[in-house]
């Protein structure tokens, strides 16, 4: 796995956490836990590939790399977590330390990557994960720390891609569940070499602040928005 000791990202997360009024130390930051998948597959992916735009061959070389040399996706045996089928071509997970459950597709793989919570990958195509992120907080509501618009544009500009991509904020909302309040907003992160389009949703509860982020190379965009839809739209808190 890639070391991310030091990694800019750490940075850019503790300068997002105190990018709002800390009163009691609110949203304190806990050993790496808002490092961003995004970063992580990067660079996975391309240390791995050399291009995350190669097609099939090049594509078919990241599952024979992770054939062979499984220090890069971990597969986690250990999990908290468990699946059940809910509809055709889905999985659920449920945490029940953690109180919060989604779905993903079928197919994809549960990864361990260091300071994210859950992940599950497509084992082909390196962009299309599901990643989930908890941090400690001492508030009750995510609409206390800004708007959705605010709240989307703070995350993507420091924790949800690096400085050197290019990135774009589609479109932000809040919606509401069981009386939870939910923001959820759609993204575009560019690289040299990639372009990542990107689902996030964001809420408070069980003093924690939770981030869930879904994605896919955007050229695979129109074929994937509607699972990646679905499994934002599945994501819920419960009382734990």
């Amino acid at each position: 796995m890639v070391s991310l000791q030091n990694s800019p990202s750490v940075h850019r997360t503790s300068l997002f956490l105190n990018s709002f009024p800390q009163k009691h130390s609110t949203l304190p930051c806990c050993r790496r836990a808002g490092i961003s998948f995004l970063i992580k597959a990067e660079q996975a992916a391309s240390s791995s590939t050399g291009s995350l735009s190669q097609d099939r061959p090049g594509r078919r070389q990241v599952l024979a790399i992770g054939a062979v040399a499984p220090g890069i996706f971990l597969v986690n045996q250990n999990s908290k977590s468990f699946a059940a089928e809910t509809k055709k071509g889905y999985l659920s997970v449920t945490d029940k330390k953690d109180g919060y459950s989604f779905v993903y597709p079928f197919g994809w793989q549960e990864v361990v990557v260091e300071g994210q919570d859950k992940v599950f990958k497509d084992v082909i195509e390196p962009l299309e994960t599901v990643s989930v992120n908890v941090i400690p907080t001492s508030k009750q509501d995510i609409r206390e720390l800004g708007s959705a618009q605010e709240i989307a544009e703070t995350l993507i500009k420091k924790v949800l891609a690096p400085p050197s991509q290019k990135t774009k904020l589609i479109e932000a909302a809040e919606h509401d569940v069981d009386g939870k309040a939910y923001y959820t907003f759609e993204f575009i992160a560019k690289a040299p070499n990639y372009t990542r389009h990107a689902l996030s949703t964001v809420s408070i509860g069980n003093g924690k602040f939770y981030t869930l982020t879904t994605g896919a190379n955007e050229r695979r965009w129109e074929k994937m928005k509607d699972k990646l839809h679905t499994i934002i739209d599945s994501f819920q808190l419960f009382n734990v």
